[in-house]
């Protein structure tokens, strides 16, 4: 299914299909020190927040995906963005935010009320993004990450949004 996308931002949002999964992680491989397997990713397929963004018309290339799903809360179910990634030659257009807020939207559509997700401590462009999604602080994981970085829990309220 493809979905409208934020004024401004010239690319279209889709669910994943199995022919992305290879762009999928290579996208992944380029831009994390810690990539998922490949297989992590065929077991998100057919789930609703697993949304890829592609550059310009519908049929070109994969320029990003998220990976959001939702977790056991307390009568509720949490949505927790697991992975977020745009090729760095397509950043800057606002593709981020287009799957951030596509993502946001599914999660919200299957009843979640919050959402979390955890971002390196050092990755300021991540975090500005999600600050202007709502994200706020909750806590440190220390030493998350293989090389010792810690990571920041940020948390996210579903409720009361004009849509994403």
């Amino acid at each position: 299914m493809t979905v409208a996308q934020p004024p401004g931002v010239d690319a279209t949002v889709r669910q994943a299909t199995r022919a992305d999964l290879l762009s999928v992680f290579r996208i992944e491989e380029a831009v994390f020190q810690q990539p998922w397997p490949y297989s992590a990713f065929e077991r998100q397929l057919g789930t609703p927040g697993f949304l890829v963004a592609e550059a310009g018309d519908p049929g070109a290339a994969v320029a990003g995906y998220v990976v959001a799903d939702e977790v056991p809360g307390h009568g509720r179910p949490l949505g927790h963005v697991k992975n977020l990634a745009v090729r760095p030659e397509y950043r800057g257009r606002g593709l981020g935010k287009a799957l951030l807020s596509r993502g946001m939207a599914a999660l919200a559509s299957q009843g979640a009320r919050s959402v979390k997700l955890e971002v390196r401590e050092g990755n300021e462009a991540a975090r500005g993004l999600y600050e202007d999604f709502g994200f706020e602080y909750l806590r440190t994981l220390p030493q998350y990450y293989a090389d010792g970085e810690d990571a920041y829990v940020l948390v996210a309220s579903l409720e009361d949004r004009d849509g994403f």
